[in-house]
């Protein structure tokens, strides 16, 4: 009668195979499902480039300003800057899927997406100067929040810092402030975000890039000298 008493029912076998069925159906799915997000890719952000461009130009300004610079550093007649750019080649084409396409020497951009750029230039900054003015800014964006990603101002043949604006002054990790010293004595400022898909609307020219961004080229206080 125990040993009876021990056996597993028929009812029972089959409630534990059920179950065990579902709990493979799920993870089947489960496996399914992460395979599809790792075949299409993780999808782009969606930003506005307008804003983004605005955002970076806060971000340029608020260097400026760190720099501390004096009035004879104005812009360099020689490369002034590129003010607002959008790059579309760098947003390449996301997951596994088109891992052959973006092996190709010139991979596919992924439509209505780009990264937005704001590059000046500041001539006449002497490398004494510029080394003052880049500490003058770590100390004082450090103070504020910012994070510096890399420094160089001591016998490094080219000087240069390299910071990240704090939360409350960026959208994404991506956005980057860059200041370094060329020969000639040009001081370029450059902030970059990274790549974002237009919102829905929005006007791009054949090149995919979108129309109608501001085009500030220099800090607040030198675009109409």
């Amino acid at each position: 009668m125990i040993e009876g008493a021990r056996r597993t029912s028929p009812r029972r076998k089959l409630a534990k195979r059920v179950a065990a069925a579902a709990v493979a159906t799920a993870i089947a799915g489960f496996a399914a499902v992460k395979f599809a997000d790792i075949w299409r890719g993780e999808p782009y952000p969606v930003a506005d480039p307008t804003v983004t461009a605005h955002r970076l130009d806060v971000q340029t300004q608020a260097v400026y300003d760190a720099l501390a610079l004096p009035p004879s550093a104005g812009l360099d007649p020689r490369w002034p800057g590129e003010g607002i750019t959008a790059d579309t080649l760098e947003c390449h084409l996301r997951g596994l899927g088109h891992l052959l396409e973006n092996m190709n020497d010139s991979p596919p951009s992924e439509p209505y997406t780009s990264d937005i750029g704001d590059s000046w230039a500041l001539g006449g900054v002497t490398r004494p100067q510029a080394q003052d003015a880049l500490e003058r800014a770590r100390q004082t964006l450090t103070r504020a929040g910012w994070a510096v990603l890399s420094y160089d101002n001591g016998n490094a043949q080219q000087l240069q810092l390299r910071l990240r604006p704090p939360a409350a002054a960026r959208a994404t990790e991506g956005d980057t402030v860059s200041v370094a010293l060329y020969p000639g004595d040009r001081l370029a400022v450059s902030a970059s975000a990274d790549c974002a898909r237009y919102p829905d609307g929005t006007s791009a020219n054949a090149e995919g890039e979108p129309e109608s961004l501001p085009a500030p080229a220099a800090p607040a206080q030198l675009r109409h000298r």
